[in-house]
C-alpha cells in the first residue's frame, strides 16, 4: 500500500523537523523517523486507529505529541495532517 502527504501536512511535517532540529541536534531526524513508522503500523492495519470522522482516523506517535491523520482511499492511505496534540483537533477538517 501506498501513502502521500496532502500539501499542508507536508508543511506540517516539515516545520515540526526544523522545530526539533533546532531544539536539539538529530531530534528533528529522530521526529521524522517516528512518524515514518507511525505511517508504516498505519499501512499494517489502516482500520485499527481511532476513527476522527466518517472517513478520517487519526493514529498517535509514541515519542512526540503528534498525531498523524489519514484517510484510507483505494488501496492508498492520504496522510490529511500531523497534528500536534495541543492544537485545535479539527483545525484540518477542510482538507478532506
Amino acid at each position: 500500500m501506498n501513502f502521500r502527504f496532502h500539501p499542508d501536512a507536508e508543511i506540517e511535517f516539515n516545520h515540526a523537523i526544523d522545530y526539533y532540529e533546532e531544539c536539539q541536534n538529530h531530534l528533528g531526524l529522530e521526529f521524522a523517523q517516528e512518524v515514518y513508522a507511525t505511517i508504516h503500523r498505519i499501512i499494517d492495519f489502516p482500520h485499527a486507529w481511532q476513527p476522527m470522522t466518517a472517513k478520517t482516523r487519526r493514529c498517535l506517535t509514541n515519542r512526540f505529541p503528534f498525531s498523524v491523520i489519514y484517510q484510507h482511499v483505494n488501496k492508498e492511505i492520504i496522510i490529511i495532517a500531523l497534528m500536534h496534540q495541543n492544537q485545535k483537533p479539527f483545525y484540518w477538517k477542510d482538507r478532506s
